[in-house]
């Protein structure tokens, strides 16, 4: 759902119903939001209530709700995106609206269409940290997807710095995690960090097949963050983030960070994570 902005005593009777809308579809009255919708679109075009900022913001919504054409539903996002950058360009809801054009073409299958929508999002530009930090993870999981790992591994780091920064812990939390999966198959000690990768970083024609070695160093930062969120509790049957922190712990010869589960061994579920303490 799109965000909104903070109510005021000058909202307008039109942005009141997007607001209605929006608690309608919170709420899982689909059917009622969609007739809604219908209104407030009539409405945001007529001379009275013209507002294109509403007209994009409803249009959106209706495509993705699947109140129109399939067939018209990606020409429809991209309409939306291109109102968005001519009338609020860089915000919030232009952001969003690439990220939803972006989703539309990765559901079909279209990758390189799906990654050029992801570059048209830039902090550079004045996207909010927390929409180029959703469109770096998605683009990184695009690239694994194509195996692609070099320019995956950048993109979902450029991520978990954003999500650290703007406090966003699950995204944080998940990019972290997704990265030191990739990062724990090739460890080398003489390995470039990763800030020096993302800053010399040059532009390819097309993607590719590609894989990096990692820095230990950049494993032990990402490492301490995933213990600070998740070691507070270690319940769970399905615990995939205490195995990586064991294999990691394994890989770099650290075991302060297997000691600790080994201390805590009582409050761990996952059995194989308990098989592999024991053995």
């Amino acid at each position: 759902m799109i965000m909104m902005p903070n109510k005021s005593e000058d909202i307008s009777l039109l942005v009141g119903d997007f607001m209605v809308f929006q608690h309608l579809m919170k709420d899982g009255n689909t059917e009622a939001a969609i007739s809604l919708s219908e209104e407030i679109l009539l409405r945001s075009r007529s001379i009275s209530e013209r507002d294109h900022v509403c007209e994009a913001r409803i249009r959106m919504e209706r495509a993705l709700l699947g109140a129109i054409d399939e067939g018209d539903i990606g020409k429809e996002l991209r309409w939306c995106v291109d109102r968005f950058n001519a009338s609020i360009p860089y915000s919030s809801l232009h952001g969003i609206a690439l990220l939803n054009l972006a989703s539309w073409h990765t559901n079909k299958n279209e990758l390189l269409m799906s990654l050029a929508t992801h570059a048209e999002i830039s902090t550079d530009l004045g996207h909010p940290g927390e929409i180029f930090g959703l469109s770096r993870l998605e683009s990184a999981r695009i690239l694994v997807s194509m195996e692609d790992y070099e320019p995956a591994m950048r993109h979902m780091w450029m991520a978990r710095l954003e999500f650290s920064k703007s406090s966003m812990i699950p995204e944080s939390l998940v990019s972290n995690l997704e990265w030191l999966d990739m990062a724990l198959d090739d460890v080398d000690a003489e390995s470039p960090r990763m800030k020096y990768r993302i800053e010399n970083a040059k532009p390819r024609e097309k993607p590719g097949n590609t894989r990096i070695t990692s820095n230990p160093e950049d494993i032990k930062l990402v490492v301490e963050d995933i213990i600070s969120l998740t070691f507070q509790d270690l319940s769970g049957y399905d615990r995939t983030d205490i195995g990586l922190i064991i294999d990691a712990s394994d890989i770099l010869s650290l075991p302060a960070w297997k000691n600790i589960l080994m201390e805590r061994i009582e409050e761990i579920q996952d059995s194989r994570v308990l098989d592999v303490l024991q053995s």
